[in-house]
């Protein structure tokens, strides 16, 4: 895993992340793909306008058309006809946020109902990666525990907790050959919380490089996103 800050200023940073389809200069607009497509635009228009990273939605594409077809035809980025870098969401964050649709979330992880047919299904942290691993993105996302906007601290404390124990459990599955993992910071707005997650996160770290990226991030708290790869 590569990633070299470029240029700062004051909390502000610039960088360059290297993944097994390209550099992604950041920080960087990342088109959304939820079902393997940017609607209406396709890779080459793309690719002229200047992105350099696509998002594919986990949840979705679970659902519809399936991992198993999507890893069939060549992985995701042969279905969506997109060379370049992929980064993938573990699909918690549809999940968290179609509250409405969730049976039970727990240490194990959350069962909800599918927004396609009403069928129960869970997600846990060992789903995710193997369904992210079959779509082979570059960067796959942890799953992570997601409070609502307005929720307590203690709420706040236990999404911390929670997206800790995911993410050590996330580690233990194998990757896709070369795909990078995103931990995510939990704690809302509020920042000792965010610092307290990234701490939290940090030991899963096993290389050189991964950690100074890590120190790299206690000096930018409120990003929302911790970037590393882990390794075994």
């Amino acid at each position: 895993m590569s990633f070299r800050v470029t240029a700062t200023d004051g909390a502000a940073r610039t960088g360059v992340l290297s993944t097994a389809h390209g550099d992604v200069p950041t920080p960087a607009f990342m088109p959304v793909g939820t079902k393997a497509t940017v609607k209406s635009v396709d890779p080459d228009e793309l690719r002229a306008l200047g992105a350099t990273i696509v998002l594919g939605n986990s949840y979705h594409l679970h659902f519809r058309p399936g991992v198993d077809v999507i890893a069939a035809l060549g992985g995701l980025h042969r279905f969506m006809g997109w060379d370049g870098p992929i980064l993938t969401d573990s699909g918690g964050f549809q999940v968290f946020s179609l509250r409405h649709t969730i049976l039970r979330a727990d240490d194990e992880g959350v069962t909800f109902r599918s927004v396609y047919d009403g069928e129960a299904a869970s997600f846990t942290p060992e789903s995710v990666a193997q369904i992210q691993a079959q779509l082979g993105s570059d960067i796959a996302m942890c799953l992570d525990a997601v409070p609502p906007a307005d929720a307590r601290h203690e709420a706040l404390e236990d999404a911390v907790r929670v997206t800790t124990l995911w993410a050590a459990r996330q580690r233990s599955v194998e990757q896709a050959p070369g795909q990078l993992v995103f931990g995510i910071a939990q704690g809302g707005t509020d920042v000792e919380l965010r610092s307290r997650s990234i701490a939290a996160l940090a030991p899963a770290v096993k290389s050189r490089r991964n950690r100074r990226l890590c120190r790299l991030n206690r000096r930018w708290p409120s990003s929302s996103c911790w970037l590393t790869r882990w390794r075994r």
